[in-house]
């Protein structure tokens, strides 16, 4: 295994093949001047000021997906300008002259939407960025982009400005950015820039260099050159009050039953400490109006990871969750403001800091303090992140972590390791300057007390991508009393059904995946992949736990129809017993099973589209039948109704047991303007004997001002439709530039 482990660190760290264009050599091809206007420009989308008229044009596209060897189908014309406080964006994406969009609602993002947007590198270090975007309809999205990060999640609020014309052969858009949103160094004359075009009806999204098929539309590494004549003006600081009230009606039929009203206060802040450098506070923060958790059918032996919601811990979320991989995070911000249970634990002051401190470093710090509630003790949360560029495209980063509780010594004696957790730990992540290889090595120690050992976890691997071909391969180990306070393990906990205990036991692993991609140049067909995973578990004495092998072949055609099947084989050498059905557990032992899958989307650009999922096959000594399906009906622009089955029946032999799972998600939107949205969702889950009902009403009265009316109802579903709590929240904040 550490023979393995060299042959791995070398390979990846020095047999990765020269870049043979550099970024600044890229840029030469693709350069657009940015032409300055001293009279005003109104955002409303109609493209009549003198200076559009001025101004230079990029207009020759490449096609980024469904194949970059070929240019857009349908013509683009982007302009650029600015004055003192704003930078200005005009389109004009010729079409058909009718818009397809999934949502008018705000941070819903590009995917399936008539929208362009622009991806700005004020930096040019292809590290860190901005993405705006604005669909055909004039509902903006916003995200902050990072070289290291982990796609794109729209929890980055700013103000800016846009405006849509649709004519009936194109559609056209303004956009105005103040320069005080875009942290960046005056004096710097050249910017990357990339801009974006989204055509739902060709399915095609198209840029204006040529982005790699294998990469994200939004990616750092292929930005043009946005060129100043004169320095840009300064950017200004940047300061921002959201105070905010609130009242809450909650009635708890599972405990007195009465009806209790909470009314509330407090603020969030945003202040520009530099042009690169934010400070964000919050003072009793309120997260009602968040969508609650989809629920999901968990048929594993593990927990399973629930992504974060909650805007304040989003923003900027990759210094501090971008550690490790994605069933092993040293840093998950659900433990903070929530226990085990998803229940609101009161959090009642917050601060961080995030951004550049230099050109080639990032920070992070955050601290927040929770009340107690209950027998849940009062804790502090610390983090501490640094990102440090080196090379072109590689990072080394640290970071420090600490969970501090405020328990009485009546508590400690009970349970001393809740006391407090710390962890630290470093990475080093490389890439190339084309982005298709990469490498990592990882440490990370967990600080607990009386604990001294068996408390690390280090990885290593290697990745390649490519147009055609894909490959990762990770090894990593995780010790027994790795602790993770302010992080998520899959796997570490097991569950005894015979004794109704938790058990804690490491794991060793290694993980491969490979991928052969096929683009054919004509045809109904956008693209074949084929994919090869194995994800090998080993015990902390080097004995065979788990192996899981599963193969894909996926068919995406141009018309947005999708075609999978699944093929998986599965060993386990199962270390407690567990039940799935309630009844006798299975024993420990050994057990193989096999099971095989089929699914099909259909084009969800029509008014009414479906999804099918349907599979079978052993499962540990017993059987597995599934089936999902999904059903979507969208009235344009305004109204999408959506209604996705799940059905799992479970079968054993004997005493073991069988059971049937049923999983109900109805979601309705209704979009009444840009301004005004109403969205209720509907979940029925016996797995978790639970029934929500979750109605939310929001009104956009002012940019980034919003009020709430928030409904939640859950109920049991057996007995059925028992109540358990209800909830009537209304809230009201408001965005005030300072």
């Amino acid at each position: 295994m550490r023979i393995l482990f060299l042959f791995i660190a070398i390979f990846s760290c020095f047999c990765v093949p020269a870049q043979v264009r550099n970024g600044e050599a890229f840029q030469k091809d693709y350069q657009i001047h940015i032409t300055r206007t001293n009279a005003p420009i109104k955002i409303d989308g109609i493209l009549d000021e003198p200076i559009w008229s001025n101004a230079q044009m990029v207009t020759s596209f490449w096609q980024k997906f469904p194949d970059d060897k070929h240019k857009a189908t349908r013509k683009t014309e982007v302009r650029t300008a600015y004055d003192n406080k704003f930078l200005y964006i005009a389109y004009t994406a010729y079409d058909t002259g009718k818009a397809f969009i999934q949502s008018l609602k705000r941070d819903f993002g590009h995917d399936g939407n008539d929208c362009v947007a622009v991806i700005i590198d004020p930096m040019n270090t292809r590290n860190n960025g901005f993405f705006f975007i604005v669909n055909a309809f004039n509902a903006q999205s916003e995200d902050q982009l990072s070289s290291s990060g982990n796609g794109l999640n729209f929890s980055w609020d700013q103000t800016w400005y846009s405006g849509t014309k649709r004519y009936d052969d194109k559609w056209t858009a303004e956009i105005a950015i103040p320069f005080k949103t875009l942290r960046y160094a005056s004096g710097r004359k050249t910017w990357g820039i990339n801009f974006l075009r989204v055509d739902t009806k060709t399915n095609e999204y198209a840029v204006w260099t040529n982005l790699p098929v294998n990469f994200p539309s939004y990616d750092l590494g292929y930005t043009g050159a946005l060129v100043w004549d004169d320095a840009p003006p300064k950017p200004g600081s940047n300061t921002v009050l959201v105070p905010f009230v609130t009242t809450e009606l909650e009635q708890d039929n599972e405990g007195d039953g009465k009806v209790k009203a909470s009314p509330d206060a407090g603020f969030d802040a945003k202040i520009g400490l530099t042009s690169s450098l934010n400070l964000d506070l919050t003072m009793n923060p309120d997260f009602s109006q968040i969508e609650v958790d989809r629920q999901v059918t968990n048929l594993s032996r593990f927990n399973i990871f629930f992504p974060e919601r909650r805007t304040f811990f989003l923003e900027n979320a990759d210094l501090f969750s971008g550690y490790g991989i994605e069933p092993i995070r040293p840093f998950y911000s659900r433990r903070i403001g929530l226990d085990a249970n998803g229940n609101r634990i009161p959090i009642l002051f917050g601060a961080r800091v995030t951004g550049n401190v230099a050109k080639k470093t990032r920070l992070g710090f955050m601290n927040m303090q929770t009340g107690r509630k209950g027998d849940y003790a009062p804790e502090n949360f610390t983090a501490l992140s640094v990102d440090q560029r080196v090379f072109k495209r590689s990072v080394l980063k640290g970071y420090v972590l600490n969970r501090q509780s405020f328990m009485t010594d009546a508590e400690k004696a009970k349970n001393p390791l809740n006391e407090f957790g710390r962890n630290a730990g470093m990475e080093f992540s490389y890439s190339d300057l084309e982005g298709k290889w990469g490498a990592w090595a990882t440490y990370h120690h967990s600080f607990k007390p009386g604990i001294t050992k068996d408390n690390q976890y280090y990885s290593l691997g290697t990745q390649y991508n490519s147009r055609n071909l894909g490959f990762v391969l990770d090894l990593g180990k995780l010790g027994t009393n790795y602790y993770t306070d302010m992080g998520f393990v899959e796997r570490i906990e097991n569950y005894d059904a015979a004794r109704d205990t938790i058990i804690r036991v490491g794991f060793k692993h290694i993980y491969s995946q490979l991928s052969y991609k096929i683009i054919p140049q004509k045809g109904s067909v956008a693209g074949y992949q084929f994919q090869a995973e194995n994800y090998l578990v080993f015990n902390p004495n080097n004995s065979f736990n788990e192996r899981n092998t599963t193969l894909v072949f996926n068919t995406q055609f141009r018309s947005t129809r999708n075609i999978s099947i699944v093929a998986a084989n599965n060993e386990v050498e199962l270390l407690y017993p567990i039940s799935f059905t309630g009844k006798t557990p299975l024993p420990v032992g050994n057990y193989q099973y096999n099971s095989i899958d089929f699914g099909y989307k259909s084009d969800f650009r029509k008014p009414w589209s479906f999804s099918f999922n349907g599979g079978f096959g052993s499962f540990y000594n017993g059987t597995n039948k599934s089936i999902s399906t999904g059903f979507t009906l969208r009235k344009l622009p305004n109204t999408t109704l959506n209604l996705n089955f799940q059905y799992n029946r479970l079968e054993f032999p004997g005493s073991y047991g069988s059971t049937e799972l049923f999983l109900i998600a109805q979601r309705t939107e209704i979009n009444f303007s840009t301004k005004l949205f109403w969205t209720t969702f509907f979940q029925y889950n016996t797995q978790r004997n639970n029934i929500n009902i979750n109605s939310r009403l929001q009104y956009r009265f002012k940019p980034m001002s919003d009020l709430f009316l928030v409904y939640t109802d859950n109920y049991f579903t057996d007995p059925f439709f028992r109540s358990r709590n209800r909830a009537l929240v209304f809230k009201l904040n408001y965005w005030l530039n300072l």
